[in-house]
């Protein structure tokens, strides 16, 4: 490594004047169709705010699916709010000028054609869709409104595995439950309201884990919520309802018309999504509302939308020189439409789903023997699995978008006291157990509690995969911490949530030590002298993610508590008092060092001191390099865990699965210094999917668009270009010599680094504030 010399920063000086100029523009990135699409696994994405769309066009017709943030039905599945059905009198689809794009600049698509433009796009700051029609001659226009819950339906075999009771769905005789739409002369209104006089999921897994007597302090998100919208136009009518059938799935259509002809139509669809305990008035009243400020913004609604995605895309960006037929090139623009796809839920109350997002479509298209609704989530629509909810959201910090990241950081905090509530009735102590799959209230999902025998712990998920893992949680208390160091985020809502996950395993462990053994602690490290401040705590039983199993002092356990409590001492003191401070330095004394093995004459990490059993197929044994900080360029033994990666027989039967879904091999060959392999694993990541929007990966081990799959990948690609040790910043840490690129990131304090790459040399360098130039090492 050598350092960047002060005469390279005059060059850069010179060199952003032309910044403006230099900048290569995210619009080379759109994906253009020049023919119309099959079905709903042809769309593209489109949205804003907290609204994604998939469009496309079929048969003629302009087709796209809502989906919106929240929208969790009784049994926690995540409901579409219906799909849009557009006809022109003219066939916009059958000319030879045929054009479906999807503009990542503007953050919308445009399908042209016949003389005809139809513009789609989201407004950013209010939940409302807009549709733009336009033509050189006058047109009529058809627009349908569709939706497949028109009645009570019991889901189809394989559909439980889309909500929370997964097999035992026929245990608790589970029905989807029916929307209600309702029509005037000029709008369609349409919505679920979650019946209240039945048990809904929350209600039963209350009840099924033994927490009736602190029900009533449990925050329950499911109760009274309403979600739904409205579809309207100044030049619509309502006409009639048919009913139809898509693919596999049943529908009725609310036919709306233009009252004439006209060269312009413009569609207003708004969308709301509340728990209104009073009545579905009460929530049609707030619709209402949201329809007449749309109507009170119509002038500067675009507008305001267009500048959102202009700074969005200004806050960072990866672009690598190449042809559309070049795998670099591909990484870098697969890289760019995901984080777009990313952006379309930047302001959602719940966090953006690791198993689709907002982008599913109907699932025979992914396995043919899966003949369900366009409403199916494999593994969930309301429940989050947090060791793949984790990928989506770590590679934010460096593109810089915080403010996407507050819906993840709030779903811990909303679900926090329940948390803590099933702590204190199972085990009678203090801190917040979260499990690692988890309703959107904070309890371990129904469908993995049964069917425990008899004196089984209450407080453990009955499944073996993720029994004793708890610990992932640490790594959203991670990157809360790091909001804080990037940018500077007051994070003062956010600091009972860390103790008392921290108070968890304080309390916890020494509890089950003394239950198993009398005293609290681990002697052995001091050859049996009574060295008090060298005794350990005891993590048994833990887990090492999902693949090692009843473990003593798991690696992921031991690194997370590690980092995330030296973060903690080491806050601004408007965070802690003293009394608090002191508490965690201490705690932090006490963690047992880093398990490490050597096998085959090579030192490496392992992944606990010992465990039971092996029951999938992660490497946390590399989690001391990604995420938590420990190993990696720039820092102490490198070589253990390159060791680790090149040598671990676990590791290495599985590497060539590397590109699949959440492994994550492209981010730990990156954080090694591993430029060849890193190489090999981005390409193979980011590459084009199998299907035709390139970033509709998977399903891999989720469902398709696979986010965990690109969360990877965006992550990796960004470990190649900048790594972070403390202060400093090594830049091109993993990249290969023979890419060109031009980079915007983001690093800690606040600090961004702007470069092109010419043939393995940086030709252009911006650091941003100036003084940080200090700290970049090259």
């Amino acid at each position: 490594m050598k350092k960047i010399f002060l005469f390279l920063y005059l060059i850069v000086a010179v060199s952003t004047v032309v910044r403006a100029q230099t900048k290569p523009d995210v619009g080379m990135y759109n994906v253009v169709w020049d023919t119309p699409s099959s079905n709903s696994s042809e769309s593209m994405p489109c949205g804003g705010g907290d609204i994604g769309l998939n469009v496309w066009v079929e048969n003629g017709d302009i087709l796209f699916y809502i989906s919106r943030s929240g929208t969790f039905d009784e049994n926690n599945e995540m409901l579409k709010l219906g799909r849009v059905r557009l006809s022109l009198s003219q066939d916009i689809s059958g000319a030879n000028d045929f054009r479906q794009t999807l503009h990542l600049d503007k953050g919308c698509v445009s399908v042209t054609g016949n003389g005809l433009e139809a513009l789609i796009w989201v407004d950013v700051f209010r939940p409302v869709i807009h549709v733009e029609v336009s033509g050189t001659k006058a047109c009529a226009l058809k627009a349908a409104y569709e939706n497949w819950r028109f009645d009570d339906y019991v889901p189809p075999q394989g559909h439980e595995r889309s909500n929370s009771f997964r097999r035992y769905a026929k245990r608790y005789d589970v029905k989807t439950r029916k929307d209600v739409v309702e029509t005037s002369p000029d709008m369609i209104v349409f919505y679920h309201r979650n019946r209240s006089d039945i048990d809904d999921i929350f209600d039963l897994t209350v009840s099924q884990q033994g927490l009736e007597a602190v029900k009533g302090e449990m925050y329950n998100p499911i109760r009274n919520l309403t979600f739904g919208g409205y579809m309207r136009g100044d030049n619509l009518q309502y006409k009639s309802v048919a009913d139809g059938k898509y693919i596999d799935t049943p529908f009725r259509a609310w036919l709306m018309e233009s009252k004439k002809n006209s060269r312009r139509h413009n569609i207003e669809i708004g969308l709301h999504v509340e728990q209104t305990p009073n009545s579905a008035q009460e929530w049609k009243t707030q619709l209402d509302s949201i329809r007449r400020e749309a109507a009170n913004v119509a002038k500067t609604a675009r507008r305001r939308t267009l500048e959102w995605w202009k700074q969005f895309w200004d806050r960072s960006y990866i672009f690598i020189e190449g042809n559309k037929e070049d795998e670099h090139w591909q990484i870098a623009r697969n890289y760019t439409i995901f984080r777009y796809q990313l952006g379309c839920n930047a302001y959602g109350k719940f966090p953006t789903k690791f198993n689709g997002g907002l982008f599913t479509f109907d699932p025979v298209f992914i396995d043919a023997n899966m003949h369900g609704t366009p409403d199916f989530y494999n593994w969930g629509g309301g429940t989050m699995t947090a060791q793949n909810q984790r990928l989506v959201y770590w590679g934010m910090l460096r593109s810089g978008d915080f403010d996407m990241m507050k819906s993840q950081f709030d779903f811990y905090l909303r679900t926090l006291k329940n948390a803590e509530l099933r702590t204190k009735v199972y085990w009678n102590h203090a801190g917040a157990c979260f499990a690692e799959q988890i309703e959107n209230f904070g309890l371990p999902v129904l469908g993995f509690y049964y069917d425990r025998h008899d004196g089984f712990d209450k407080g453990i998920e009955y499944e073996p995969t993720i029994i004793y893992q708890w610990e992932t949680v640490f790594e959203f208390c991670m990157m809360i911490l790091e909001a804080e160091r990037y940018a500077n985020r007051d994070i003062s809502e956010y600091i009972p949530l860390i103790e008392s996950c921290l108070t968890f395993y304080d309390e916890h462990y020494r509890k089950l030590a003394v239950e198993r053994g009398i005293l609290p602690w681990d002697s052995r490290l001091n050859s049996f002298e009574w060295t008090p401040t060298t005794e350990y705590y005891v993590f048994y039983p833990t887990a090492a993610a999902e693949t090692y199993k009843m473990a003593l002092n798991s690696t992921t356990v031991v690194c997370a508590l590690k980092v995330i409590l030296a973060r903690m001492t080491e806050l601004p003191d408007k965070y802690l008092s003293a009394e608090q401070r002191k508490k965690w330095e201490e705690m932090l004394k006490r963690i047992p060092p880093i398990p490490l093995r050597t096998l085959n004459g090579h030192k490496m990490l392992a992944p606990a001191e010992t465990w039971q059993y092996v029951r999938n197929f992660e490497s946390p044994q590399l989690y001391p390099v990604f995420p938590w900080g420990l190993y990696g360029v720039g820092l102490p033994d490198l070589d253990v865990a390159q060791n680790t990666y090149n040598h671990d027989p676990q590791v290495q039967k599985y590497r060539e699965q590397g590109s699949n879904s959440w492994m994550q091999y492209p981010i730990f060959a990156a954080r090694l210094g591993m430029t060849d392999e890193a190489a090999y694993q981005i390409k193979r990541k980011l590459k084009n999917s199998n299907r035709r929007f390139p970033t509709w990966w998977g399903p891999g081990f989720d469902w398709v668009p696979d986010h965990n799959h690109g969360g990877v990948g965006m992550i990796g690609l960004q470990e190649m270009l900048m790594q972070t040790v403390g202060e400093k910043i090594y830049l091109l840490p993993a990249f290969p010599k023979d890419w060109n690129v031009d980079f915007k990131l983001n690093a800690p304090y606040r600090t961004t680094v702007e470069a092109t790459v010419k043939d393995g040399n940086i030709v252009r360098l911006k650091v941003t504030p100036e003084e940080r130039l200090k700290d970049v090492v090259y």
